[in-house]
């Protein structure tokens, strides 16, 4: 299969390889998504085919505007329209129960779908034109980290779909938070573009799920994309690093071995000349964090590093959501520096 790549003015073509059945890289403000028609079982099946997905991982479903919601869920709470009203179009999923029409390959058997908007124009013209709600996980092979160009999603999927759209860089860089809205309180699945903060101003009390911070176990079954398996990895084994930005600089100064690899935050990158290093951005600024950790992480892939090691922001707005993509990375190995460590 040649994989086509098309321009962002091309959106009637990715549509008709949508309602063909086809597979298509389209571009949103988290990361690039591997897309097909979520009506379309088998078209769905075939993303797991292209990426070697675990069949135990649900889908999301990608709609234009928030008044599609009720074509595809059973019921659909108040909570679901003030967080429509707050961050849609925007890097929102929720977990909602689902009509009988949306294919079980989407919902991996569960009795729930995610739903989101996404807030990338070329994406949400390719939907309305479309006409359908697209299942879209991230566009990499299953465990890689995300792509957020049109090329790096092209290095894995390139002769395994029919095309991908490029639709310039992911704007935000980590894929969209999902929050389950059918258990009480409503609770976080997985961080992301929205903060955690954000979903408490809207909707008071939101539980974080164990996921978010550890890897699921063998028997646990997954509500949403990303909570159970390895994701993200490059070739080499990860070292996460947390604590004070200048103490976790020092720690991996004098842990990384000769040929190590390092991902650090700008300011740190003199401690690291004798290793190769890919930079975050600023220790302060949690949006470039975002949008570089992903490109950071693929880009050893093409040297030679026998290990990586990576600096990580606190917790708090978006770090939660970076900390959770470079745990998952690492299989969630943390060396975590007690506050005031020299």
């Amino acid at each position: 299969m040649n994989t086509r790549l098309l321009r962002e003015d091309q959106v009637d073509q990715a549509a008709a390889i949508l309602r063909a059945g086809g597979l298509v890289g389209i571009p949103t403000e988290t990361v690039y998504g591997l897309g097909a028609n979520g009506l379309d079982g088998e078209a769905v099946s075939r993303i797991f085919q292209a990426k070697g997905r675990p069949q135990d991982n649900p889908l999301i479903l990608h709609i234009p505007e928030a008044s599609w919601l009720e074509r595809y869920c059973q019921e659909v709470p108040p909570q679901a329209w003030a967080l429509a009203e707050a961050f849609w179009p925007g890097p929102l999923t929720m977990i909602l129960r689902h009509k009988p029409l949306v294919p079980r390959a989407v919902t991996a058997g569960l009795d729930t779908v995610g739903m989101r908007c996404p807030g990338h124009p070329v994406c949400r013209a390719i939907l309305a034109a479309a006409d359908v709600p697209v299942a879209a996980p991230s566009g990499n092979t299953s465990g890689r980290p995300s792509p957020t160009t049109a090329r790096s999603m092209l290095e894995d999927m390139a002769g395994k779909i029919d095309a991908i759209v490029d639709g310039g860089s992911c704007s935000v860089g980590v894929e969209s938070t999902i929050v389950d809205l059918t258990c009480t309180p409503p609770r976080l699945l997985r961080p992301g573009g929205v903060t955690l903060e954000q979903l408490r101003a809207v909707l008071g009390e939101v539980a974080v799920d164990p996921a978010v911070t550890r890897l699921m176990g063998a028997g646990e079954q997954p509500r949403a994309p990303g909570m159970k398996y390895r994701h993200y990895a490059p070739k080499a084994p990860v070292t996460v690093v947390t604590g004070e930005p200048e103490a976790a600089a020092r720690y991996i100064a004098g842990a990384a071995a000769p040929g190590d690899g390092v991902i650090c935050f700008d300011e740190f990158a003199p401690l690291f000349s004798g290793h190769i290093t890919q930079l975050l951005g600023s220790a302060g600024d949690k949006g470039a964090q975002a949008r570089h950790v992903f490109e950071a992480l693929r880009a050893f892939d093409h040297t030679g590093v026998e290990a990586i090691w990576a600096q990580c922001p606190d917790s708090a707005g978006l770090g939660l959501a970076i900390a959770n993509r470079l745990g998952k990375a690492a299989g969630f190995h943390i060396i975590h520096l007690e506050e005031g460590t020299p």
